[in-house]
């Protein structure tokens, strides 16, 4: 990933010095378990790791002329260790050494994740209490609906954020999976107990029946896991982006102190990082399809899935905890202006209170449900082309006024009924 999109710490889980770092600690550990078998002197393996080392150029060098990047890596520390060096990869397959140190690299990556999902939940989770009695217009295909609060929209993100970690938490479990169990995965050249050693050292599960590969709908489910959690970053972004449109006005992401909003107008500040939350949403989304299409690999395995995996598993990571950085930073500082909520709550010319009315009408047991669904529409629909409020054509209206008393229908629009029972939501997110 550029580093536009990176930060440090996941970056570095990624880069090539730590990827090598970790197929050398594999073949160490392997030569170990050769030892306590006796199969290996212990002298040899002093010498494996007292001058076991890689340089970078030289692998290059090597996997110009090999075409092999495991083979050059293997050479190139056997060529620092001398004649010890002839224990390195005995009995192993490339991907018994990359797919574990994989399973490492991607574990160490989710606990990173899980970590920064459990800061953004928090996060929105202090601003839902704070927020919890801030009225404003619930809105569905994007239509005043009925009143809610802008502290019950957040406490739904808090909510989702908790099921995005879980997902995460499975899916780290699910791709913390080891193998060393050779070509095809039939133990023919190493004995299970020295995979057993490995993964026990490593802190990882043994693929139970592997291939010649750790099955791949492991790594599916945690791309799967990713983009499911952009996908809610995602939703968020949006929700601001429209609540900041010039009409709305209701909420704001930050604008840092000398920011500049266009290079053409200085009036302009615009959501951009929630966009760039949403563009790079789009990006987890198609690395999660090519999780699934590696799922699928020929017989025992091809290789059609390395490729793509030296790009997305990496990239998918490293995106994913760059937005949930920088939406915790958007919600940490969003402006939230719940006057403008007030006012636009009020402008829709109490349309929001007609299922109010609705109720209070089939209520009386006179009409039927049509019947009393029409009366409502039927001064709904002129307050929408005459700007007249709902309240005064409902009172002006005989049909209505023949069922209900005009303290009932002002009973009708008040607010504080819609409210009444969202004290449960908040219980629930303060013990979230």
């Amino acid at each position: 990933m550029i580093p536009r999109y990176s930060r440090p710490e996941m970056a570095g889980i990624f880069d090539d010095r730590a990827r090598f770092a970790r197929w050398l600690e594999v073949e160490i550990l392997a030569v170990e378990a050769r030892v306590r078998r006796g199969d290996v002197p212990p002298e040899d393996l002093a010498a494996i790791k007292q001058r076991a080392s890689f340089d970078l150029d030289r692998i290059a060098e090597i996997e110009a002329v090999r075409h092999h990047d495991v083979v050059a890596f293997v050479e190139n520390v056997r060529e620092n260790v001398g004649d010890a060096g002839r224990h390195l990869h005995f009995g192993l397959t490339s991907s018994d050494v990359v797919d574990t140190a994989q399973a490492v690299a991607l574990r160490d990556a989710c606990d990173l994740l899980i970590e920064g999902v459990g800061l953004l939940t928090e996060s929105v989770r202090r601003r839902a209490l704070r927020h919890r009695d801030a009225r404003m217009a619930g809105r569905t295909h994007g239509v005043h609906a009925e009143p809610t609060t802008f502290g019950i929209k957040l406490a739904g993100w808090a909510f989702e954020l908790a099921r995005d970690r879980d997902r995460l938490r499975r899916a780290r479990d699910a791709v913390a999976v080891g193998k060393l169990s050779g070509a095809v995965g039939t133990y023919s050249q190493l004995p299970p107990d020295v995979e057993a050693y490995v993964c026990e050292r490593l802190g990882l599960a043994i693929e139970p029946a592997a291939t010649q590969v750790v099955a791949r709908d492991r790594h599916a489910e945690l791309l799967a896991a990713i983009a499911l959690t952009g996908a809610s970053l995602e939703r968020f972004a949006q929700e601001i982006r429209h609540l900041q449109r010039t009409e709305v006005r209701e909420v704001e992401e930050p604008f840092a102190p000398g920011q500049k909003g266009s290079s053409a107008m200085p009036h302009k500040r615009n959501p951009v990082v929630c966009e760039r939350i949403c563009g790079l949403a789009r990006l987890l989304r198609g690395y999660a399809h090519t999780g699934f299409e590696n799922v699928a690999l020929w017989h025992e395995r091809d290789i059609s899935h390395s490729s793509v995996e030296r790009i997305t598993l990496p990239d998918a990571c490293i995106v994913l905890d760059y937005m949930l950085d920088r939406f915790r930073w958007v919600v940490d500082g969003m402006v939230v202006d719940e006057e403008a909520m007030a006012r636009n709550l009020e402008a829709s010319l109490g349309l929001v209170h007609s299922q109010n009315v609705l109720s209070a009408l089939l209520a009386k047991g006179r009409l039927q449900r049509e019947e009393a669904y029409e009366l409502v529409q039927r001064n709904a629909m002129t307050a929408w082309h005459s700007g007249r409020s709902l309240l005064e054509l409902l009172k002006d209206d005989p049909d209505v006024i023949a069922q209900l008393e005009p303290a009932e229908i002002d009973d009708c629009f008040r607010p504080t009924g819609y409210l009444a029972n969202t004290d449960v939501i908040f219980e629930r997110l303060e013990s979230l």
